[in-house]
This record gives C-alpha cells, structure tokens and sequence, in this order.
C-alpha cells in the first residue's frame, strides 16, 4: 500500500480524524494536544494518527491539503485545517452542524467532574 492509499484508507474509515504529533492519549505537541481537548469538549469520536515520526506521510499530506502544518483535521473526509478554523466554526454553531449531519445525531457531551 502506498503512503496515499494509507491516508485515503485513515480518511475514509474515520468520520473525524486528526493527524497530529502523538496519540490521543499522549499528545507529543501543544497543539495536538489543544485539538484533542477541542473534540472530547464536542462529544463526537474521532481519532488521532500520530505522524511525528513519519516524515514521508508529512509530506504526502502536506501535498493534498496544501497546509503545511499539523495538526490536520478530516471530517467526512474532508479537510478542514486545525482548531484556528475549527474553533470559529465552533462558535458559530456551523461546526456542530457539520458533525451533526456526519454522525446523523446530536454529540453526548462528556461529563466534566469539578474537583475543587
């Protein structure tokens, strides 16, 4: 399988996928780690592939997305940057229809416990 074929294949069977630095568990950059915070607070799955590592798949989806940057955020298969466009989209309501109409239902926020 090529590099492409191995992204198209990530894309295509995850309705949100992040490629950052890192896991979703164990973000290796602030701004993965920002991204993962981002989509617990929706409510939606989504999934993490990490590319730190993996310099030729940086580079291959540098060329389809033209976004030198990661992280890089795929929803319904398609790309839409990182949280600097996701996080107005947020507050707009327009991202939420987005994952509304991906999922075909509303998102089950998780319960946040305050310890203090």
């Amino acid at each position: 399988m090529t590099t492409r074929e191995q992204i198209d294949s990530e894309i295509a069977n995850n309705k949100v996928l992040v490629y950052g630095k890192g896991t979703k568990t164990m973000p290796r950059c602030g701004f993965t780690l920002e991204t993962v915070q981002f989509f617990d607070r929706l409510g939606y799955p989504f999934e993490v592939v990490d590319v730190l590592e993996d310099m030729r798949k940086r580079e291959e989806l540098a060329e389809i997305t033209n976004w030198p940057t990661l992280p890089k955020v795929f929803i319904n298969g398609k790309f839409y940057g990182d949280t600097d466009i996701l996080g107005p989209m947020a507050e707009s309501g327009e991202l939420q229809t987005i994952l509304q109409e991906t999922f075909g239902e509303a998102a089950q926020p998780k319960t946040t416990i305050n310890l203090h």
